[in-house]
């Protein structure tokens, strides 16, 4: 038994799934439509280990013998966000999708969280991209003190605020008010978005935190916990699972530290689950539709796989994925309804094997169970086609 290593890519999706029409996601590709508008990609590791045998990728063609075993997830849970997806990774399919607001909270909602939660009064209560709704009303936040709260396509209650005017520790209690009222309300997640700088310069930092409502008891990671694995949730993960079996949690600052720190933990981790997002791709530039922005983020996560894949032992496996898509060719500012990549390395193999188009990403889940010896909630295993 030694380490399994998840790469979740955040929103690298590989094309839209069959129902994608039914979320007005009908020929999204992140992968594919990126690639051909900024004029192809140079992915020399990930082209070796078979990203191109998925979908369609200009400047990465299919290779005749991946590295790595290769294949595709789909979705099997209604929605198309980061709880939704994650949450299927470990064993959860959701048969009805958290709820969403298009046409933003409703008062009944929004009174119960000022009385619970203290804060002054609101701005915006509607659906809006993050960093537009702060140049609207961060003028209007700095004069007032009170917090930008607003939605998307996905179940999602955001609170921005700039840090130099509320505390982060005042931003944090607001949104651990909103997520025990938004829990009846079906919301699956809070995100607190503070930012700094002058009307007409703000920018977001890192100091982002994301409030979801716990899981249901049984996901992977909880056998494992209860099994005496160690769980090192690095990134956003140990906020998605709301810490539920996350023995250590790994805060980073964007891709590149992210990227870092875990071939820093390769160095030193033992037996373990190493859970790492990548949040950069969504963040920055699937929601903002930047195109050559997300090339660059693959080009950069592509270096570093050499250094990872290198600090692997011999009984190590490393999985690349993803838990939706955020196509930034597509219309709007919202994740795409796609299957996702799935790349998995094993240093003791010379070459993969075709692991197909799998019926869920809690496949994933069940593999890395097998991989431990512990059961599963659901899904299908594939360790047997990627271990030695």
């Amino acid at each position: 038994m030694g380490r399994f290593v998840i790469l979740v890519i955040d929103s690298c999706g590989a094309g839209a799934l069959p129902d994608a029409a039914a979320y007005g996601d009908e020929g999204a590709n992140t992968l594919g439509n990126m690639a051909r508008r900024v004029g192809g990609l140079h992915l020399p590791t990930l082209e070796s280990w078979g990203l191109g045998n998925l979908t369609e990728i200009a400047g990465c063609p299919p290779s005749g013998a991946p590295r790595a075993s290769f294949g595709t997830m789909a979705e099997m849970s209604r929605g198309k966000d980061t709880t939704t997806g994650h949450w299927e990774m470990v064993g959860i399919v959701l048969e009805k999708g958290f709820a969403t607001f298009p046409n933003g909270f409703p008062p009944e909602l929004m009174q119960e969280w000022l009385r619970l939660s203290g804060a002054p009064g609101y701005l915006g209560n509607k659906p809006a991209s993050g960093t537009q709704i702060i140049e609207e009303l961060g003028p209007e936040h700095l004069a007032t003190g009170w917090p930008i709260v607003y939605t998307s396509a996905d179940s999602v209650f955001q609170i921005a605020a700039h840090e130099h005017k509320i505390s982060l520790a005042t931003l944090y209690n607001w949104c651990e008010a909103a997520r025990t009222v938004g829990k009846k309300y079906g919301i699956a997640r809070v995100i607190a978005r503070p930012f700094i700088g002058e009307p007409g310069k703000f920018v977001r930092t890192y100091d982002r935190r994301d409030f979801s409502q716990p899981p249901p008891p049984g996901t992977v990671l909880d056998l494992l916990s209860q099994a005496g694995v160690q769980v090192v949730g690095v990134g956003k993960i140990p906020d998605i699972y709301d810490g539920r079996g996350i023995a250590r949690s790994v805060h980073t600052e964007g891709n590149a530290d992210g990227l870092r720190k875990t071939e820093e933990l390769l160095g030193d981790l033992g037996a373990s689950l190493l859970f790492v997002n990548l949040v950069d791709t969504d963040m920055l530039y699937g929601h903002r539709r930047d195109p050559a922005g997300y090339a660059r983020a693959m080009e950069e996560i592509d270096r570093a796989l050499p250094a990872i894949a290198s600090a692997l032992r011999p009984d190590d496996v490393l999985v690349i994925t993803a838990d939706h898509g955020n196509d930034p060719t597509f219309p709007g500012s919202d994740h795409t309804r796609e299957q996702v990549p799935l790349l998995a390395y094993s240093p003791r193999r010379a070459r993969g094997s075709a692991l197909g188009v799998r019926e869920s990403f809690a496949d994933l889940g069940a593999t890395v169970a097998d991989y431990f010896g512990v059961g599963a909630p659901r899904g299908r295993s594939f360790l047997s086609q990627v271990a030695a």
